[in-house]
């Protein structure tokens, strides 16, 4: 159906071919085509079909929307798009001459088309359809009173007429309750109402169509509106008690109800109050009493009303779930008196029942969380009398309570009232019975030993301990008061075992060995707390170990760092001090690998360059402690080498004078070190092609050039006389010398003209390189088209250009925009001395552009004729100035 005009014939095509292939698969794209193209479709273009013919078409169209749909992937919203092109084309048959049926066929496809649309979320095209059927309906209303028939089937008919009105009217509330149009919303609901004295069989339907409005509306938070259509919902609803059950009233008012109290607002609570108590008077139901428990609550009423009510619930006979939850409403509103009160009679009301226990735990939990301690112990006691005495708690109901204890001991614990969290411990303990041990146990012996600990009871933590490893020894937790205890009694060996387990721990073994634990980040924080603990108690050697594990699984390099420095000042002065030995051997062994670990994190940490330097300061210090061969010294020259480029590169970005110089300080500190390094290197072997030499030289030139050292002259007679630099180096050094802070423009032209020379002395010129140089220089003697004669005269500036000038004639491949600004440069300088009154320089230096100009390749149509025309101009203003020649120097 590709490429198809949208005349009439194509369009019933389209039609017949859709209803007669009805498993095409591009049956959507059909639908949404005919959709579109409707609306270009009218009588005038159906001159040679009858109307019977298009009739026929739509009302298969329509039936085959209705009936065909097994199988078939049509979504309602394209159901609705069929039903409305059929709607349409019946709609154009007949006219205002269209028979009766005609008429109420319109109406009722009409009808359903609107409210199609309607049910997919399009309100404005269904309002469309309902003012079609409504005018349809006129229309059947007016032939209706113009036929002289029987009194009786003119009222039969009316009848039927009126009843499509009511579902068109119900219609049009729906839609213009959709489009959030609320007037007219009710006034259509309204028209309904007053026809429901002829119509009772309906009164459900508008019930229903009220309180779904009501439904939707308080969802978007329009209170009014709400407890409009809520009103009307119950209204009508009372109209026909055998059609609407007390039950759906009473949830009508609660709906209105709980709109009055979402109102919020001190004139809405007695509203709420009224509706909640008819509601209830309906049909009584728990939600309707809970929800009067809430109105009331609101309202702030006096604790003695409030009493009342409490009562009311009790003696209605309400089930133990639902008397608590009205209790825990209570503490909420924080009406302690009353909520107190209330679970006092709830307990006794229920001591009988199986279910007591739910009772009981809440009220401990009441009690703890008014800081009513001493009476929540006597519930606890209570409650532990029971389980001695047969009335025992369900397994469920425990584990409750051992949260409500563990919750309170918690919360003492963070206010560091150890002894007060160890005694809720020791009531969660009471109800473990003496062979009953589980991972819950263990956590709990693991609580109270870290209370017994901080309480300086370590008999009874290294019990708890003991206790707990025996349930779980294999939980990170564990092994952690194990080692705590063991460095308390300064046990080493069991210190150390304890970390080696907890190492373990971090990567278990099997067949998913290389998969990390869920907890790794708290094994690495409880490594990292060893260590410090281990530090505090004097055990070096442990601490050691934890460090080093640290320093191994933590992804944190800020914290393996940590690690590193604080390894290396525990372990540096052990190793210091010890004689040649196995254990020295093995101490060293640790301090290669904390090395490794430094060089391989600083290479890492390539984005944060601060904590790339620190890794490799690290680094050099671990290495001092290696024996000086030439790996070692390769490792130590590129750490002080990168660790001195940071600091340079840090200082560059100084916000004050005084950081910039500590940088450039500490980064002279390690050149000088790392220039010691290099000179013991190179006696080691061939290392030619190593670029340290020339990168120290520039590190401290750059040093010394941006502190004003009054050396740097000094200093620099010997890198003049440097056989081996390279064009590069010198204009690094000439880059560095203009700097800012630096300023040595002398320096900068004599590095640049020995590049040049160096650039020049090759066999083969590098043209790219070349050129770049020369700009530098002549932008360092031309600034701003003004020549500089403070750093050397004009002719020798004359002598740069040439020089340039001479390399674009025998030297391909020289950029055609340094050859525009080479002629820019030397048009200024021209106009620079005209300016002057020296005519003659002037000419001079202008027919040097005009030469480089000669040299311009694709650039030089748009510049040629302004250059001539300019200097045209200046040649005769030059021949007017005859006689002034004097002025030249």
């Amino acid at each position: 159906m590709d490429d198809i005009d949208f005349r009439f014939m194509d369009f019933k095509e389209i039609v017949e071919n859709l209803i007669l292939r009805d498993n095409a698969p591009n049956i959507p794209e059909a639908i949404d085509r005919l959709f579109s193209d409707i609306a270009n479709i009218n009588r005038e273009s159906m001159v040679e079909i009858q109307d019977a013919q298009v009739e026929e078409m739509a009302v298969n169209l329509w039936n085959w929307a209705v009936t065909k749909r097994v199988g078939l992937v049509i979504s309602e919203e394209q159901k609705a798009k069929l039903r409305h092109v059929a709607c349409k084309l019946v709609c154009m048959c007949g006219g205002s001459a269209a028979s009766e049926e005609s008429i109420q066929r319109q109406i009722l496809m009409n009808m359903k088309t609107g409210k199609g649309w309607v049910d997919v979320g399009n309100a404005v095209i269904a309002d469309q359809f309902f003012q079609d059927a409504m005018a349809g309906l006129e229309q059947l209303y007016v032939n209706l009173m113009q036929r002289s028939s029987t009194e009786v089937h003119v009222t039969l008919q009316k009848i039927a007429v009126e009843r499509d009105l009511f579902k068109v009217l119900s219609y049009q509330a729906e839609a213009a309750c959709a489009r959030g149009d609320f007037q007219r919303a009710s006034m259509c609901a309204l028209r309904c109402k007053d026809m429901l004295t002829r119509f009772p069989k309906m009164t459900g339907y508008l019930h229903v169509l009220c309180y779904n409005f009501g439904v939707e509306t308080h969802k978007q938070n329009k209170y009014e509106e709400s407890s409009f259509w809520l009103s009307q919902s119950y209204d009508i609803g009372k109209m026909d008690k055998n059609s609407v059950g007390p039950e759906m009233l009473a949830k009508v008012l609660r709906l209105l109800a709980t709109a009055y109290l979402d109102w919020d607002g001190r004139e809405y609570y007695d509203k709420a109050l009224r509706a909640i108590n008819l509601a209830n008077k309906e049909h009584l139901n728990p939600a309707g009493l809970f929800l009067k428990m809430k109105i009331l609550l609101k309202s702030e009423i006096a604790n003695e009303e409030l009493l009342e009510a409490v009562m009311e619930i009790l003696h209605l006979d309400m089930s133990l779930d639902f008397c608590l939850n009205v209790a825990k409403l209570l503490m909420d509103h924080e009406r302690e008196a009353v909520g107190f009160y209330f679970m006092k009679i709830i307990c006794e009301r229920f001591k009988s029942s199986e279910n007591i226990g739910k009772a009981l735990l809440l009220h401990i939990d009441m009690l703890l969380q008014r800081k009513e301690e001493l009476l929540a112990k006597e519930k606890i006691e209570e409650i532990i009398l029971g389980q001695q005495t047969g009335r025992r708690l369900t397994t469920e109901l425990v584990g409750c309570l051992h949260n409500i204890l563990w919750k309170k001991a918690a919360r003492s614990f963070e206010v560091q009232n150890y002894a007060d969290a160890l005694n809720w411990y020791c009531y969660s303990l009471r109800f473990y019975a003496t062979d009953q041990t589980d991972l819950d146990f263990a956590k709990l012996r693991r609580n109270m030993a870290s209370c017994y600990l901080r309480l300086k009871q370590f008999d009874k933590a290294k019990e708890a301990v003991i206790e707990a490893e025996q349930c779980d020894p294999t939980n990170i937790f564990t092994q952690f008061y194990v080692f705590k205890v063991a460095v308390l009694e300064g046990n080493s060996g069991r210190a150390l075992r304890a970390i080696t387990t907890l190492e373990k721990l971090l990567v278990p073994e099997g067949p998913k060995e290389n998969k990390l634990l869920a907890d790794r980040d708290s094994s690495v924080m409880l490594l990292g707390l060893a260590a410090q603990f281990a530090l505090e108690n004097g055990q070096q050697i442990v601490a050691g170990k934890a460090l080093e594990y640290l320093a191994r699984y933590s992804e944190d390099p800020q914290q393996v760092l940590t690690a590193l420095k604080c390894l290396f000042r525990v372990v540096l002065p052990r190793v210091s001090q010890m004689p040649e030995s196995e254990s020295k051997k093995e101490e060293m062994g640790r301090l290669l690998t904390c090395l490794n670990t430094a060089w391989n994190l600083a290479v890492q940490c390539d984005k944060d360059p601060v904590t790339m330097r620190e890794f490799f300061i690290l680094s050099y210090k671990l290495s001092q402690f290696c024996p000086s061969d030439q790996v070692i010294l390769i490792a130590q020259k590129t750490c002080l080498l990168m660790a001195a480029a940071v600091d340079l590169e840090q200082g560059r970005k100084a916000s004050t004078t005084f950081e910039e110089t500590k940088l450039l300080n500490r980064a002279l500190e390690q050149i000088h070190k790392c220039r010691e390094i290099w000179n013991l290197l190179k006696e080691t072997g061939d290392f030619s092609s190593d670029p340290c030499e020339t990168l120290l030289l520039l590190y401290e030139f750059e040093v010394k050039a941006k502190m004003n050292d009054p050396l740097l002259d000094s200093f620099l007679e010997s890198v003049w006389e440097l056989p081996h630099l390279e064009s590069k180096t010198f204009e690094t050094i000439a880059s560095l010398a203009v700097e800012m802070p630096a300023h040595y423009p002398s320096i900068a032209l004599k590095a640049l003209k020995r590049a040049l020379l160096l650039y020049k002395k090759k066999e083969s010129i590098d043209v790219l390189r070349y050129s770049n140089c020369m700009h530098n220089l002549i932008n360092l003697l031309v600034p701003d088209g003004v020549p500089s004669t403070e750093l050397c005269p004009l002719e020798e500036v004359w002598g740069y250009f040439e020089d340039a000038l001479n390399i674009i004639i025998h030297t391909g491949g020289y950029p055609e925009t340094e050859i525009l600004w080479l002629m820019i440069k030397s048009w200024n300088t021209g106009i620079c001395m005209y300016g002057k009154r020296k005519y003659v320089s002037a000419e001079k230096w202008c027919g040097l552009a005009l030469r480089f100009l000669d040299h311009l390749g694709s650039l030089k149509r748009s510049y040629e004729t302004q250059v001539n025309i300019l200097y045209s101009e200046l040649v005769e203003a030059l021949d007017q100035k005859k006689g002034s020649l004097f002025n030249e120097e």
